[in-house]
């Protein structure tokens, strides 16, 4: 009677991984010919990853081991420590169709069993692709689709950590492991932790000077050590309406964090700052590990980069920051565009030909009110374009009859001490026409706030520059690219190994010492990317479940 039972057992066991079997081989063969598919009255979102998934495996179940299970529900758990949502993620209907299933075998039959499973893939599979590729598309700002590559490699990542028995560890290393994003997702936490706390506007008013006193001051102390800034803890930080030393050197530390002038005078921009909440801070977080997950892994190699909304630029070797300089970028109506290429060419000595758009836009009503303008500042003036131009005397110009439908000339300023781009430009050829160098305007710098170019990247220290990217071309010591200068004629440097150049958006990061930074959204940038992390991707319905027995 024993062997009976156990034969029966394991015919019905048999049995049902057939049926769960067709079960996912049909709904698989309707992805593939682009059907929608649900699973648990919800949608699968990652359609060709899920059915290329499950055709590696001849269709079988692969959440059969609870421990599986139970380590996908932690990492979906855990996602919203990297700015995501765990809805997303079915999890709700997975924690109750998990503990439904740990029943026993006969707790769901063949059919719900193989929804669970795809469900649980399709969740894994999501997650997997958001944490290596982030779950916006950059592009579009709508939540990204898991095809192609993105969708291969999460599903050979997830069939790794299923085949290993260490589903959890595995979806967790795929995530950005370098420094900078693993710091910004500790300093989460502790932004994290300060949701809860009681956080009352900061009345605007006349500016606190040190040695003043004003009866905001308790409450800016106190929001200070909230923040990390002031020493004294919380219990002993409000008392006081004197602005005195101690209060002084944390808002300078506070100042210096958001960017702002370090003068301690705690004017409207201060107060502002101070006045974002934890839940306007964690979501700025989310928006820049997002901006992190969109980045190929972080190259150990020289490479140039820039944050154009911390206005600085850093050249970084083997993880280590070298070499820092302030940076001028676009305006909010004409922004430095954000992309990866390499620097190519140093032109020492530079000419620069005034693009079109600059030339109606700026050059133009400055023309009309200065006819001697062009000749101070260097410029020559061109009909036409080519080596077929011709030189043309500004002065008989109608400058008045020209407009953005009729402007015929081209404009170049001449190499020398007052050219737009300084002694050096720094190349590299792309479709927006902008690239780095240097600026003879340099009372900017001092600025805190820098976005007064047309797109363009100025560099304060762009000779320190050069002098890096040549270091080790053959030929071009220091003396000689003084001589070079010197000279004041247009050299042209081609670089035997071009190094790598990021223009990046970064508004809130971690420092190499642990301070964590905010700056102002000078692009606009933040909102319609926290829209689009906010935007759920469940179009899920009611549920339906397919009991084994009427009894359950």
């Amino acid at each position: 009677m024993a062997v009976r039972g156990i034969f029966l057992t394991v015919m019905c066991l048999w049995s049902l991984c057939g049926h769960t079997n067709d079960v996912i081989r049909s709904r698989m063969g309707a992805i593939d010919l682009d059907f929608p598919v649900s699973a648990l009255g919800r949608m699968l979102s990652t359609e060709n990853a899920l059915s290329h998934f499950y055709r590696q495996r001849d269709y079988t179940l692969a959440w059969t081991r609870p421990a599986d299970r139970a380590a996908l529900l932690n990492v979906i758990a855990a996602s919203e420590r990297h700015g995501l949502t765990p809805s997303d993620y079915h999890f709700s209907r997975l924690q109750r169709m998990v503990g439904l299933a740990a029943n026993g075998a006969g707790a769901l039959d063949g059919e719900t069993l193989a929804e669970l499973d795809m469900l649980l893939t399709d969740s894994a599979l999501l997650l997997a692709s958001h944490l290596l590729h982030g779950k916006v598309n950059p592009d579009s700002l709508t939540p990204a689709r898991v095809t192609g590559a993105r969708g291969h490699m999460a599903g050979q990542r997830l069939a790794q950590g299923l085949e290993q028995q260490e589903v959890e560890a595995a979806l967790q290393r795929l995530a950005p492991s370098g420094p900078g994003y693993q710091r910004l997702l500790l300093a989460r936490d502790s932004v994290d932790a300060l949701q809860d706390a009681t956080w009352p506007a900061i009345a605007d008013g006349t500016t606190i000077r040190p040695g003043a006193g004003d009866t905001r001051l308790p409450l800016i102390r106190q929001r200070l050590t909230l923040l990390g800034d002031h020493p004294l803890p919380v219990s002993h930080s409000s008392a006081g309406s004197e602005y005195d030393s101690t209060l002084v050197s944390a808002v300078k530390r506070f100042q210096a964090r958001h960017g702002l002038d370090t003068d301690g005078l705690i004017g409207t921009s201060t107060v502002a700052a101070l006045n974002l909440t934890p839940a306007e801070r964690l979501a700025q977080i989310d928006a820049n590990l997002e901006r992190w997950r969109w980045l190929p892994e972080e190259s150990t190699g020289t490479q140039v980069v820039v944050n154009v909304a911390g206005f600085e630029l850093r050249m970084v070797q083997q993880g280590e920051v070298v070499f820092r300089s302030r940076v001028i970028v676009g305006r909010p109506f004409r922004p430095t565009p954000l992309f990866h290429d390499s620097i190519r060419q140093l032109v020492f000595n530079p000419s620069w030909t005034v693009p079109r758009s600059i030339m109606i836009e700026d050059q133009l009503p400055v023309i009309r009110q200065n006819p001697d303008y062009l000749r101070n500042s260097g410029f020559s003036l061109y009909r036409g374009w080519g080596p077929d131009r011709e030189p043309v005397n500004p002065d008989n110009v109608d400058w008045w009859a020209l407009s953005e439908d009729y402007f015929p000339f081209q404009l170049i300023q001449e190499p020398g001490p007052g050219n737009a781009l300084g002694q050096v430009k720094f190349m590299f050829p792309n479709e927006f026409d902008v690239y780095l160098h240097d600026t003879p305007a340099r009372h900017l710098f001092s600025r805190s706030q820098r976005s007064f170019s047309s797109g363009c990247i100025r560099v304060e220290d762009s000779l320190e520059l050069a002098q890096r990217l040549l270091a080790n071309q053959r030929g071009w010591s220091a003396e000689r690219v003084n001589s070079v200068l010197s000279s004041r004629e247009l050299t042209k440097v081609y670089l035997e190994d071009p190094v790598p150049v990021r223009l990046e958006y970064w508004t809130s990061w971690v420092d190499e010492n642990g301070a964590l930074h905010w700056r102002d959204d000078i692009y606009q940038h933040n909102g319609e990317l926290i829209a689009a992390l906010a935007t759920s991707i469940d179009a899920g319905a009611g549920i339906q479940i397919h009991h084994a027995s009427a009894s359950q």
